[in-house]
């Protein structure tokens, strides 16, 4: 019996450590959430912190990147292992800081941080091996470099748009204390009242994320729309339960969404580009596919959210 109950126990930390059910995705279920929960376990005996497990990330991130710029398999296959580590660390860290409580928002910037790193080494890896290997792009030499800032751009867009959906999706799932959702006009006012007693890093970081919540919410108006509809009504925070049901319910469906527009699809078209030797087809696959697909994500979330304003204005709710 003792053993059941240690083991379940292990089991419950385990699920402890994940966001939701609803928000994670299968490949991470299957592969990178033990992977990264066995990481946390060890970081958690040896006292490292999440924000440690996530630096070093980033710098595996960038070995990963750097193996990707020669044009020789082997190399290149252990270009990918490493950035499968480096996703396997930036797991950890999560569940690290959801197992031990130690949530911060330099944590949170941090770890947005990597993957903008990883992937900005992995632009540059692309271009310089076009341009020394690819006939096509030694004749134009700039082409690539402007593929690869518009393509850079596009990612950052729906990296940070996919995070923001699932943000809100927890909010209604968890509570406000169970997502990470912000609010620019609240960050604003931090920043006006912490920027003297602060130092110049932690100003330039605030204000750097304050931007990225700005760009959310711009992209997403009718989300703005609902959120001053519910502050205005339950300016407790209450929301009523069958509105939070009700509206998980509509959410849930587009989180599949959310979770190819993150880490796992891009790696599968990156390894398979560098498989087939013409890595260019990752910009390609996301200029086209992920883009497509962040701009039919964007229209559903928004009529879902104007159908929710709809019916509180009818006094559904």
């Amino acid at each position: 019996m003792a053993t059941d109950k240690s083991s379940s126990q292990a089991g419950s930390s385990y699920r402890d450590s994940l966001k939701s059910m609803d928000t994670e995705e299968h490949i991470d279920l299957a592969f990178y959430r033990p992977i990264g929960y066995m990481w946390a376990c060890l970081a958690a005996r040896l006292g490292i912190t999440p924000n440690a497990i996530t630096i070093a990330s980033i710098i595996i991130g960038i070995g990963a990147g750097v193996a990707f710029y020669y044009p020789v398999l082997w190399i290149n296959v252990i270009g990918m292992l490493l950035l499968i580590w480096a996703n396997s660390f930036d797991s950890a860290d999560g569940q690290l800081a959801r197992m031990t409580k130690q949530y911060s928002r330099l944590g949170r910037i941090l770890d947005g941080l990597s993957g903008d790193v990883w992937f900005a080494t992995i632009y540059v890896a692309i271009c310089l091996r076009e341009n020394v290997t690819s006939d096509f792009f030694m004749s134009h030499p700039w082409l690539i470099w402007v593929i690869a800032v518009v393509t850079g751009l596009c990612h950052a867009k729906q990296a940070a748009m996919a995070d923001y959906y699932r943000q809100f999706h927890l909010y209604f799932l968890k509570g406000k204390d169970g997502a990470e959702l912000e609010d620019s006009a609240q960050l604003r006012r931090q920043i006006e009242e912490e920027a003297p007693k602060v130092g110049f890093w932690k100003r330039l970081t605030m204000k750097v994320y304050y931007n990225y919540t700005v760009q959310q919410e711009a992209t997403a108006p009718a989300m703005q729309r609902l959120r001053k509809e519910l502050n205005d009504r339950f300016p407790d925070g209450n929301v009523p339960q069958s509105f939070r049901d009700a509206f998980r319910v509509k959410s849930l469906p587009l989180m599949k969404y959310t979770n190819i527009l993150s880490f796992n699809w891009r790696t599968i078209a990156l390894f398979v580009s560098l498989f087939l030797q013409m890595p260019w087809l990752y910009f390609a696959f996301e200029l086209t596919v992920l883009n497509i697909l962040l701009i039919y994500m964007v229209i559903r979330h928004e009529h879902v959210c104007n159908s929710f304003i709809s019916q509180l204005k009818d006094g559904k709710y």
